[in-house]
């Protein structure tokens, strides 16, 4: 009887150790509002997390998707999670310089050389900082996701230095510091919602517009286009962003496996974006545009000729935000 007893008590030992595995996660659905949609990167990295969650979870932790800005915009669906009745988002760090000015650090020019580059700023030191002034809003960051580099296609010249911007009407989004770059650029900057910008360039209203390959790919600018330079002039990371005042409320194990868990979507994400922006180019290519890459010196001429564009928006950023970009940045390229 006692060693029926010991036995038993051993099973029950043995399955309350290996209970605890679930034990400590809730079922919760998890509402992801994108401005995109689900044929985006965004998607796959989705499908990564939600796997990874899976297998942490049990199953217990679902994100549903909303695309395409079904809950609203991403300015819009970020307040939402501020106020503590929505879940989280993947929004590009642009919108939100209204309620985090220091995100307007991103939207300098010429801030990265290349996606390696990024990536060692944002999963560092740095991008723990910026993450801290997210969470002071309100706002829990997992992760930075990728929007990618914005480059430059024109149907006027060829652009191998920054005199060639010279004169050329170039839309650009309504955003201070774009206008301001490509104004110190010699360029007429233009804002133009983004709807209206293929009849303006097939019409020759505008010479050229900025976007990333996958962009000016299926947005078909290459039909109205002659000219493609890999400027990399913009890197705009995506945010994953969760709700503090829901977050929270999270079991520890909650909290951990969504932080892993949207590193892994992150990776996905980032992976597959970046085949896509190549296959994208091949895609210009095909179409016969005359396609160039800035050089790595006129890269860094580009960038101390935009240091006034920087200045210019220290102050509204954040100085040490500012300097301490440039500071990491510096350190990484010696």
């Amino acid at each position: 009887m006692r060693k029926m007893l010991l036995a038993t008590t051993a099973i029950a030992f043995g399955l309350s150790a290996a209970a605890p595995a679930f034990a400590e996660f809730n079922d919760r659905n998890i509402r992801v509002s994108n401005g995109i949609n689900e044929d985006h990167p965004v998607g796959n990295g989705i499908k990564a997390m939600q796997a990874c969650l899976d297998e942490k979870s049990g199953g217990k932790l679902k994100l549903t998707a909303f695309w395409g800005g079904a809950l609203g915009g991403d300015l819009q669906a970020t307040q939402a999670l501020r106020s503590g009745v929505q879940e989280a988002v993947v929004t590009s760090s642009s919108p939100l310089v209204g309620i985090i000015p220091a995100l307007g650090v991103f939207d300098l020019p010429f801030l990265f050389a290349s996606p390696e580059e990024a990536y060692q700023v944002l999963d560092g030191e740095f991008g723990d900082m910026m993450s801290q002034k997210l969470e002071e809003a309100g706002l829990v960051n997992l992760g930075y996701w990728e929007n990618g580099f914005r480059n430059l296609s024109n149907s006027v010249r060829p652009v191998t230095k920054w005199e060639d911007f010279e004169g050329m009407k170039v839309r650009v989004m309504q955003n201070d510091i774009f206008l301001d770059t490509f104004q110190n650029l010699g360029a007429n900057a233009t804002p133009m919602a983004f709807g209206e910008v293929f009849s303006a360039l097939e019409t020759n209203a505008i010479d050229a517009q900025e976007n990333p390959y996958v962009t000016i790919d299926t947005s078909k600018f290459y039909e109205v286009q002659k000219y493609v330079t890999e400027t990399n002039h913009a890197y705009t990371p995506f945010l994953f962003l969760f709700s503090k005042a829901i977050f929270d409320t999270y079991t520890p194990e909650e909290q951990a496996a969504l932080r892993e868990c949207a590193i892994v979507g992150r990776d996905e994400e980032r992976k597959v974006i970046q085949d896509l922006n190549k296959k994208s180019l091949e895609k210009i290519k095909e179409a016969g545009l005359e396609v160039n890459v800035l050089s790595e010196e006129e890269q860094a001429r580009i960038r101390e000729k935009s240091m006034v564009v920087y200045e210019k928006h220290k102050a509204t950023i954040g100085a040490d935000v500012v300097d301490g970009i440039l500071a990491k940045l510096e350190e990484i390229r010696k």
